[in-house]
């Protein structure tokens, strides 16, 4: 192994130990004093959980995942880091995991504003070219190297010294947006950035979607916001999100209306109409051949909703 193979071995190992000491006692999500920043652990795999994700990253430090975006699997571990983006619905499960050798990850929220000052400072020199035929998809794969697992250790150790955060955090942070941005899919995240890529102006639309999934579909009204034709915009909407604009409101009608069905202890046809579903039938349709069972009884096994990056 050359002495980079060995720092990053080492690295994933420190990262495992203070995930599991972090998460000790507990299974599922757990929220951190560092800005952003959650911890997770499993003892099981888990079943296939839904959920609509903000940009972020995730890590894992020991198990096996696997996310799917529309009909696209990735699947990760610990030798890879995942990104989002954009705002996605997306659904993950963990596929590896033991009580003698838990799933163990940590997610990293992240901000388009905060990309984008850290490349005002630091130019695009140091940083790869964008050489992938899909690099517009609003959810990537990349591999871990030893630097940037070396900033993350240093992130989560100073959950043992909280009187330190407020004065370290930031810069531990921006390190690790750095180190993303130089890693072999670092151009993806740059475009988030870039107000004029295709990308940031689906990402717009993506946005106004979100704050207005029961309103009717227009794509000449959306692909206006983007500053695209109706075809130009079908075309890059697809390239970020895996899916067709009527497939992506779809499935945030459905999310929300799961939501409602859990908060509220809403009836169905209730949850489906207040989400923009006028038949009660095609709601019920709709949220089988997504979550794989009509809502009374997706509602009755549902667990809480967890983090699926």
């Amino acid at each position: 192994m050359t002495t980079q193979d060995l720092r990053l071995e080492s690295g994933l190992a420190d990262l495992a130990g203070l995930i599991a000491r972090f998460t000790e006692g507990t299974e599922g999500a757990r929220t951190t004093a560092v800005r952003d920043l959650t911890l997770y652990r499993a003892s099981a795999p888990s079943a296939l959980h839904h959920g609509l994700h903000n940009p972020a990253v995730g890590v894992i430090a020991q198990g096996r995942k696997r996310v799917m975006l529309g009909d696209e699997v990735y699947i990760y571990d610990r030798a890879q880091f995942l990104a989002a983006s954009v705002d996605l619905p997306v659904c993950g499960q963990i596929i590896e995991a033991t009580p003698e050798k838990p799933y163990l990850s940590m997610k990293i929220d992240i901000a388009p504003r905060e990309i984008a000052a850290l490349l005002l400072e630091i130019g695009d020199n140091p940083l790869p070219s964008d050489k992938s035929p899909i690099s517009d998809r609003g959810l990537f794969v990349s591999r871990l190297d030893a630097d940037l697992v070396d900033a993350l250790v240093r992130m989560l150790r100073l959950l043992d010294t909280p009187e330190d955060i407020p004065a370290l955090e930031p810069g531990v942070r921006r390190e690790i947006l750095y180190r993303m941005l130089k890693s072999e899919q670092g151009h993806r995240l740059r475009k988030i950035a870039n107000s004029a890529a295709h990308a940031t102006r689906i990402a717009k639309v993506i946005d106004w979607l979100r704050n207005n999934f029961k309103q009717p579909l227009r794509i000449e009204e959306l692909a206006a916001q983007a500053s695209m034709s109706p075809s130009s915009f079908h075309e890059h909407f697809r390239a970020v999100t895996a899916m067709s604009p009527l497939q992506f409101q779809k499935q945030l009608r459905l999310h929300e209306a799961r939501q409602l069905l859990m908060s509220e202890a809403l009836d169905a046809a209730t949850a489906g109409h207040r989400v923009g579903y006028e038949s009660p039938s095609q709601f019920s349709r709709e949220c089988s051949r997504l979550f794989g069972a009509p809502p009374a009884t997706d509602r009755k096994r549902l667990a809480p909703q967890r983090e699926v990056i």
